[in-house]
């Protein structure tokens, strides 16, 4: 079992991703990582353009580990017939390491071309369970202001994190939401339980530098192609949230957050509670972006009034553990608080006491 190993950048990014995916519940993609780390790719232009990646190769910047895993898996989800499908899930188990990277290795041969174009484009996912985290929030924030909610996601991908009100949610051991939808999202819940509050969407809107066009049917195999292959649940729940989208698309608008959010932000939604959010999105725009994104909601929040209150709904990593932070801004008045830690792909979420109101 031989190929050519990798620049040492490009190798310690695929055995990080080795590790996360490990934590994530993927251990097929952790293996594929980590055969990928250890021996490297076979001699073609996919391992010349993976060795002189010119950025970032780790998740921290062009995630190229999760680009090849994704490419590798459209190749299966497009062709069971496809001899690389024979050590993919489900017919993974029992196969031992050396046949298994001499599967990779002839798949990356025969479909250079294919693949060399796939790692051009940054991985996107749409995590659908983490809508369970800013479902609670909204429960809070309707209790709390007795409106309609306007939804304006940043970084929306496909946009199915905005049909959360047509999915039925599992939450602190009750139910919530659109009862008997084909999308049931369940989470390890500790704290406090959401109010029993009535969620009303007046609006939603998103928007994303590159959103799927969920009308190409190539699109929607690249949307499947990078939930984890050994993940069946989450491919089982994303094709269920594409079924809802076909009965109701919703809008993502292909632009810069910046330029978008100056657009929402124009006006004020009279009578309704406005609220921006993004869920492991915010952290991978550039700095700048940032900066000038926090310029604009600041200026729409000190315009805010009680009959038109904004709120900017995140989560984010922030660097502590475990997890994620599910943070709330609110104006009038310019409070932050954090509401809860939440795993990064929705499993488990810890909601803090002291924010058990809004």
């Amino acid at each position: 079992m031989s190929g050519s190993i990798l620049p040492e950048t490009v190798r310690r990014a695929f055995a990080l991703q080795q590790q996360a995916c490990d934590r994530l519940g993927s251990p097929f993609t952790a293996q594929l990582c980590g055969t990928i780390a250890e021996h490297g790719l076979p001699v073609s232009r996919v391992h010349e353009v993976v060795s002189s990646w010119p950025g970032d190769p780790s998740a921290n910047g062009d995630s190229v580990p999760l680009r090849l895993c994704g490419a590798l898996h459209e190749i299966v989800l497009s062709d069971r017939e496809d001899p690389l499908a024979a050590v993919y899930p489900p017919n993974h188990v029992g196969v031992d390491s050396e046949r298994f990277f001499a599967a990779v290795s002839d798949a990356v041969r025969r479909h250079d071309v294919r693949i060399r174009e796939r790692l051009r484009l940054a991985p996107q996912t749409n995590e659908i369970r983490r809508s369970t985290a800013v479902y609670a929030a909204l429960l809070h924030i309707s209790e709390a202001t007795g409106k309609p909610v306007v939804l304006s996601e940043v970084g929306a991908s496909a946009g199915l994190n905005l049909l959360l009100d047509r999915f039925e949610f599992d939450l602190a051991g009750a139910d919530y939401g659109n009862n008997g939808s084909a999308v049931r999202l369940s989470t390890d819940w500790s704290g406090p339980p959401p109010p029993a509050a009535q969620l009303s969407i007046a609006e939603r809107r998103g928007c994303d530098l590159s959103p799927f066009d969920l009308s190409s049917q190539a699109d929607r195999l690249r949307l499947l192609s990078y939930v984890w292959p050994d993940q069946t649940n989450r491919l089982d729940r994303i094709s269920a949230a594409l079924a809802l989208h076909d009965e109701q698309p919703v809008m993502v608008d292909a632009a810069d957050a910046v330029s978008w959010l100056g657009q929402r932000l124009s006006g004020r939604y009279h009578g309704s509670a406005h609220v921006i959010y993004h869920t492991i999105a915010w952290q991978y725009l550039p700095e700048k972006s940032r900066r000038q994104g926090q310029v604009i909601i600041e200026a729409a929040g000190a315009k805010a009034t009680p009959d038109a209150p904004l709120f900017l709904l995140g989560l984010e990593a922030d660097g502590n553990s475990p997890g994620a932070a599910l943070t709330l801004r609110s104006w009038p008045g310019g409070i932050e608080r954090e509401l809860a830690r939440v795993d990064f792909h929705g499993r488990w979420i810890r909601w803090n006491p002291q924010d058990h109101d809004t």
